[in-house]
C-alpha cells in the first residue's frame, strides 16, 4: 500500500519497490498542495478507472498501476483488489488529471489537508498528522 507523505507544500504518493516495478515509475508521485481541486472517497476505486496502461500493469480485479491515457487525460493509478480508496483531481499538475488509490488512509488525507503544517516540518505520514494535530479535526457526519 502506498505511504502518503504530506508538509506545508505538497503531498507526495511514496511507492515501493514493487509499487514502483508495477508502475513502470522511477520516483515517487509529487503533486503541490495548490494542485489537489477535490479529494473523494469511494467504495470502489475500479469504476473510477478509465482509459489504458501506458506504461503500466493491469489486471482485472486485482491490480491497476502506473500511467492510464484516455481521453479526458492522464491519470496515475494505484489499485490493489477490490477496497476502499481516494481519487485526488488535480489542476495544473504536468503530468496527471487524476490520482487513483486504494489506501485506508483516505480519510486521514482529507483531515490532514485542512490542518496547516508547519512549513520547517518534514514530510510527515498523514495518519502521523491526524493523531497529533492540536487543531479539531472534522470526522464522518460532523458539520
Amino acid at each position: 500500500m502506498v505511504t502518503l507523505l504530506l508538509d506545508s507544500t505538497r503531498l507526495e504518493i511514496a511507492l515501493s519497490g514493487s509499487e514502483r516495478l508495477l508502475a513502470f515509475r522511477k520516483e515517487n508521485v509529487l503533486v503541490e498542495r495548490s494542485q489537489i481541486a477535490k479529494v473523494q472517497l469511494t467504495e470502489d476505486v475500479w469504476t473510477w478507472l478509465r482509459g489504458v496502461p501506458s506504461p503500466g500493469s493491469h489486471v482485472r480485479g486485482v491490480v491497476a498501476a502506473g500511467r492510464w491515457r484516455s481521453a479526458g487525460g492522464d491519470d496515475f493509478a494505484m489499485i490493489r483488489r477490490r477496497r476502499v480508496g481516494v481519487v485526488i483531481d488535480l489542476e495544473g499538475h504536468e503530468e496527471f488529471e487524476r490520482i487513483l488509490l486504494t489506501t485506508r488512509h483516505g480519510l486521514a488525507l482529507i483531515q490532514a489537508l485542512r490542518i496547516d503544517v508547519d512549513a520547517d516540518d518534514a514530510a510527515t505520514d498523514v495518519v502521523e498528522i491526524v493523531e497529533t494535530a492540536s487543531v479539531p479535526v472534522i470526522g464522518p457526519g460532523v458539520s
